[in-house]
């Protein structure tokens, strides 16, 4: 097979010295931002990106990819231990990996999710590997028109499909358009919204607002918020590690439910957070002992940490073949993409194959060698955690200064980023998710000109939108996500109308 050829040849890019020490070096600076609490895998990687500037861009993706997968990993850590979500996947983990420290099993629950982890991880890279390449040549007879009901359902799903309300996706959605619309015009070279500023002739720089929206937002919120580590440290003997990969094998249907419920809501933009929660409440609703979860049952740590590893990883199937991400972490690397002068879309498949299948190999690669480093250096990631954070808070803040200056040497850029950052502590405190402000803002140029390119073929005609089978079934699904949470409301609706009229009929 074609797949297994490539594979290999991914294999012989991504193991070579440099990659495999960049791999290393992004599993470490990963846990580290995962065991952290007020960052995260878009957070870290936001801030992180401008240092891969100057390196080869496979290089760069793979150390970004790793830094993703070392926080997935790190995450656990601080949940399990400390009762603090490392990451918002990391929440269901909490509910019985506490317990379960709390009862001297720390080093068990730790195993388990770790190995969940991994798992959940290689099962969905196993799903890029084979099903990347069939996208990308289905893609490759995408038009412009087709490209654009891509991407619309892209965002009619977030509103569909999310579990936030929709009119606050929408009003997020709105402003990341509006922001991604700032600079001049490609069509036509008139400015729009620059309001004088000269720097502002581009437009908002996307890693900039990212720094801003997520680094400075939560570290603003965590700060706020006063965080206090209290917790249990922890040491995993080989002896433990056994016992519970003995233990998981009987949980093996366990680990397909939650695979196959992480890949489903990874390459849907649902993500790594409702597929955590959502297959954490399936396995406790198709256990023999359902009365038990919460109070330490392996079973709610396996199953979490399956489902958020798995869409965390198949968030990027749709990010490589179409050019649209299915996460926030996904959108900053397709960022990443686009600032090394690579399109993301089923011509990087025929175009640029080295980079595509050296990311691919270093997928299964780091997932390795990041299994073998949370296992062997959770008692130092404890540690870190009794370090003031009135010590860490400035010094992540620092960190994103530097980061935003040295993209454009523009002290005007830090400025965007703290009003960025402004912004983005106002979205977490009136709660208001951010991931759609970043996929309009990532995608709306991309959205923007294949409308005005499938506009100027059909001579100003909407009709190119159901011109062809393949483009008018994209178009329909996308406006059925777009009316869903309608149906969801007036379900509800005639639900309280019963009630109240049986609430009439009853003496």
């Amino acid at each position: 097979m074609d797949e297994l050829n490539n594979l290999f040849h991914g294999f012989a890019v991504a193991a070579t010295l440099p990659n495999l020490g960049f791999m290393l070096i992004g599993i470490v600076l990963g846990v580290l931002i995962g065991v952290l609490p007020g960052l995260g895998g878009a957070n870290g990687v936001a801030i992180l990106l401008p240092l891969t500037f100057s390196m080869n861009p496979t290089s760069a993706i793979i150390m970004l990819s790793c830094i993703y997968w070392g926080a997935l990993f790190g995450g656990a850590i601080t949940s399990i231990l400390f009762n603090i979500p490392g990451e918002p996947w990391s929440v269901a983990t909490t509910f019985d990996g506490y317990p379960m420290a709390q009862q001297g099993r720390a080093a068990q629950a730790l195993t388990a999710a770790f190995t969940s982890s991994f798992v959940g991880a290689i099962f969905a890279v196993l799903l890029i590997t084979f099903l990347a390449p069939l996208v990308a040549r289905f893609a490759l007879k995408f038009g412009p028109a087709e490209f654009f009901a891509v991407q619309l359902l892209t965002f009619c799903s977030f509103v569909g499909l999310s579990k936030e309300p929709p009119a606050k996706t929408i009003a997020a959605m709105m402003l990341g358009f509006a922001l991604a619309a700032v600079g001049m015009d490609a069509v036509t070279g008139n400015l729009r919204m620059t309001f004088g500023f000269t720097e502002l002739l581009k437009g908002f720089d996307f890693l900039i607002a990212v720094i801003g929206l997520f680094g400075i937002g939560e570290i603003l919120l965590t700060m706020e918020e006063g965080l206090s580590f209290k917790g249990r440290s922890a040491k995993i003997r080989l002896q433990v590690v056994w016992q519970t990969w003995r233990e998981l094998l009987r949980h093996w249907k366990l680990f397909l439910r939650s695979v196959l419920v992480g890949c489903w809501m990874g390459v849907t933009p649902g993500g790594a957070t409702p597929a955590s929660f959502m297959s954490y409440g399936i396995a406790r609703r198709m256990s023999k002992h359902p009365d038990e979860f919460g109070k330490g049952r392996i079973e709610g740590v396996v199953a979490p940490e399956t489902a958020a590893h798995a869409a965390g990883t198949s968030a990027l199937l749709p990010m490589l073949t179409l050019g649209i991400p299915g996460s926030p972490t996904a959108a900053v690397l397709l960022g990443g993409l686009l600032i090394w002068g690579l399109q993301p879309g089923p011509m990087l498949f025929v175009e640029q194959k080295e980079f595509v299948w050296g990311l691919i190999a270093s997928m299964y690669i780091g997932n390795v060698v990041g299994l073998i480093v949370v296992l062997t250096t959770v008692p130092w990631w404890a540690a870190i955690l009794r370090i003031p954070f009135s010590i860490i808070g400035p010094v992540i803040i620092v960190i994103c200064a530097i980061g935003a200056y040295t993209v454009n040497n523009s002290m005007f850029d830090v400025y965007v980023m703290l009003v960025f950052g402004v912004l983005g502590y106002l979205f977490k405190k009136l709660k208001y998710p951010l991931a759609p402000l970043v996929l309009a803002l990532v995608l709306g140029d991309m959205a923007e000109s294949s409308f005005r390119q499938a506009m100027l073929l059909s001579q100003g005609s909407l009709a190119i939108f159901w011109s062809n089978p393949l483009v008018a079934s994209i178009a329909g699904l996308a406006v059925l996500m777009l009316v869903w949470p309608l149906f969801g409301a007036a379900k509800a609706a005639l639900r309280r109308r019963e009630t109240l009229a049986d609430g009439r009929v009853t003496p």
